[in-house]
């Protein structure tokens, strides 16, 4: 489990990096100017750590559906080989999804206005600046979007449906509780993500979901990424210990 948090750990920093800069000039300068290769270098590693996530959320909480309905086989499913290379499948197709979208966005003509109504460059405000036919490009997002997103969502739902099922078989409350406890950090986790992200790209565009949509959008690049450490530490006994010292050490 410490392994893909540390994977996720890499994708959030990477997502922090490549949006809070850009983020933080344009507020404080009241606006900003960004060069065409610069929003499509943005967009390229943002697509890269939206996607990767989508997926390190899957192997998560198939990692947690093996920990709870198949304890005793645990470690001789979840191997070190079978985790690297989960994990090396889900950073090359969050490359490969992110290269395909951002070459053809690049593509589009860009004839008309330049202002892009949004804190970074993102599919949906790039789209609505483009002067050319978005049909393709559109096909091709939900075509991606299968092995990003809905395949993940898929695993992460029947993977929690069989975990509830087998928490509510157990007999004890003290049993259900530390079955629960196990995986209730990666549960919030994906809840927020999913929930801001299927906000923004699922509810119609409309003008006056603009600002709703920008809150919503700093809420999965932003936010999230900065409450992750918190929530997954919380449940590490180790560093309770530490925060409870240093804490109680400076009132003394």
């Amino acid at each position: 489990m410490y392994f893909f948090i540390s994977q996720l750990s890499i994708s959030d920093i990477l997502l922090i990096t490549d949006i809070v800069p850009n983020v933080f000039q344009i507020q404080l300068n009241n606006g900003g100017t960004v060069s065409f290769i610069g929003c499509m270098t943005q967009f390229y590693f943002f697509d890269i750590t939206e996607a990767t996530e989508c997926l390190l959320l899957a192997v998560m909480s198939y990692d947690r559906y093996v920990a709870i309905c198949n304890p005793l086989r645990y470690s001789s499913i979840m191997t070190n080989i079978f985790c690297a290379k989960s994990v090396i499948m889900c950073w090359f197709l969050g490359n490969f999804i992110s290269f395909i979208v951002t070459t053809t966005l690049s593509r589009l003509n860009f004839c008309g206005p330049n202002i892009i109504d949004h804190l970074f460059c993102d599919i949906v405000p790039l789209l609505d600046l483009s002067c050319s036919d978005t049909l393709f490009i559109h096909l091709e997002i939900f075509l991606l979007g299968v092995p990003s997103v809905m395949i993940p969502t898929t695993i992460i739902v029947v993977s929690y449906t069989y975990i509830v099922i087998s928490v509510l078989r157990i007999p004890s409350r003290t049993g259900r509780q530390k079955a629960f406890s196990t995986c209730s950090s990666h549960l919030i986790v994906v809840s927020i993500f999913y929930w801001t992200m299927f906000s923004v790209y699922a509810l119609p565009n409309r003008e006056q979901t603009r600002v709703s949509n920008k809150l919503l959008s700093l809420l999965y690049t932003v936010f999230t990424p900065l409450i992750n450490p918190i929530i997954y530490s919380l449940r590490n006994k180790d560093i309770k210990k530490a925060v409870h010292q240093a804490f109680y050490g400076q009132l003394m």
